[in-house]
């Protein structure tokens, strides 16, 4: 069964199923907190949220996002489909805020003779693109009135701000973003409210999209282009039959070659860790899948393929909460990414595109780590041949 994650789970439906079917296996992307544990649960992703994190029974298949749609014409093959609707207007139910992979994962629960289960409810916003389906390919429907979780904003410190301003810095009118949820890449859209014509092409938005449009900062007459966003009951209601907004299937969103195709394509992504080499990793912890690739590494890929094109890695230098450096000599986990524009941490810039490796280890240590390691980085960048 496929299901929409982040906040389009309609979890009713869902409690109503897992009371109905003794086993069965649940594909969703960034799962929230709620996900069945039981005996006969098997919980499968490309993408793990806090719902699947520490779930008993998870089976993770790594996966580029902009693939993950193939998986169901080849390995999960689905029998079930529950997608959360808007109320349909001219005979077209619309997918809201979450398209994502699911009109694939439709496509193929269809060809095998599948259910594809539409639930209904009015508190989610009707979308224009790839999230308008059709009646006919709908087997069963049902109502809910249930309103959609509102993300929460996260707390604004002095290290999220000086990441955003390092990056919105370098970042110049006509861009084209792309930038996830979160403190930074909030605060990074509020410090672009000062520039004109940006446009927008990413994996998903929140409510830092809606400084941009009350500032006059976005191309108008370009639409913006995404596949999934979450944020407050105002973002909906911004987007609740909004021509200007196109969302669109995984595998147009995250195509490196539609991608590149846009102007300027900037690209702002969060890491865990980064080495010396400047590696990536956003994916693991202590060999323990904490996400996954996301569209990380597609949109890396077809940033740095756009004419003007960037794509930074930000993150703060140092871990609190585990105390240690965000900035190692070398990944002990498997690398999400690689061959960025730059590092930036709240310590600064560090530029690695065009560099030789021993010049980005030395941008990496005296740019964006923390200075408490630095003396430690270089002793160990001298072991790696970095120096």
């Amino acid at each position: 069964m496929v299901i929409g994650g982040n906040v389009a789970t309609p979890w009713s439906v869902l409690d109503a199923i897992d009371h109905s079917i003794e086993q069965y296996r649940l594909y969703m992307l960034n799962a929230q907190v709620g996900v069945p544990e039981r005996p006969g649960v098997t919980v499968e992703t490309s993408f793990v949220g806090p719902g699947m994190r520490h779930h008993p029974a998870l089976s993770y298949v790594p996966s580029r996002l902009s693939m993950a749609p193939l998986l169901f014409k080849q390995s999960l093959p689905p029998d079930v489909v529950v997608l959360h609707c808007a109320p349909p207007r001219e005979g077209m139910l619309s997918l809201g805020v979450e398209v994502n992979i699911l009109p694939a994962a439709v496509e193929a629960c269809r060809a095998r003779g599948g259910l594809v289960v539409a639930v209904i409810n009015a508190h989610m916003p009707y979308t224009f693109g790839d999230s308008q389906i059709p009646l006919d390919l709908v087997d069963l429907a049902v109502e809910i009135d249930v309103e959609l979780p509102a993300a929460r904003p996260g707390v604004v410190d002095d290290d999220s701000l000086a990441i955003a301003d390092r990056i919105a810095a370098m970042i110049d009118d006509g861009a084209t973003l792309q930038l996830g949820i979160g403190v930074v890449p909030d605060c990074t859209l509020q410090a672009l409210t000062v520039r004109r014509g940006l446009r927008v092409w990413t994996e998903m938005f929140s409510d830092g999209l809606l400084d941009l449009d009350d500032a006059h900062a976005l191309d108008e007459e370009h639409p913006i282009t995404a596949s999934f966003c979450f944020g407050s009951r105002r973002l909906y209601d911004w987007l609740d039959g909004n021509p200007r907004v196109r969302m669109m299937r995984t595998e147009k969103t995250n195509s490196p070659a539609l991608i590149a195709a846009n102007r300027a394509m900037t690209s702002v992504n969060a890491a865990l860790e980064v080495d010396l080499f400047g590696q990536a990793n956003a994916s693991r912890i202590n060999a323990r899948i904490h996400s996954g690739y996301g569209g990380q590494t597609d949109f890396i890929v077809g940033a740095l393929h756009s004419a003007g094109g960037q794509a930074f890695i930000a993150l703060r230098s140092w871990h609190p909460r585990a105390d240690v450096s965000a900035v190692v000599p070398l990944l002990d986990e498997p690398v999400t990414s690689f061959q960025q524009t730059a590092v930036v941490t709240e310590q600064g810039v560090a530029r690695l595109w065009g560099f030789d490796e021993k010049t980005q280890a030395r941008h990496l240590i005296e740019n964006a780590a923390h200075p408490r390691v630095r003396a430690e980085l270089w002793e160990e960048a001298k072991e790696l041949g970095l120096t």
